[in-house]
């Protein structure tokens, strides 16, 4: 039997802020590119924790890495 990694959000944008920052994606590729960085095994995980979390795999890489902190206008 073979382990699978479950994956956070937090760790799912903590891999795609690095890709991001080593150049090996564009804030504005979907969401979906991600899964070139992750082994296949794994990537179902992370595709029901984004979906868990309201992401959508069409969704840029930006909507992922975005603050959600709202400051009153």
């Amino acid at each position: 039997m073979v382990a699978t990694i479950d994956y956070s959000l937090d760790e799912i944008k903590d891999e795609a802020r690095h890709l991001v920052a080593i150049g090996k994606l564009d804030l504005h590729q979907p969401i979906c590119v991600l899964c070139q960085f992750i082994p296949p095994r794994e990537w179902i995980c992370v595709e029901c924790e984004l979906e868990r979390n309201d992401y959508l795999l069409r969704d840029h890489i930006c909507d992922l890495l975005a603050k959600e902190e709202w400051s009153d206008d």
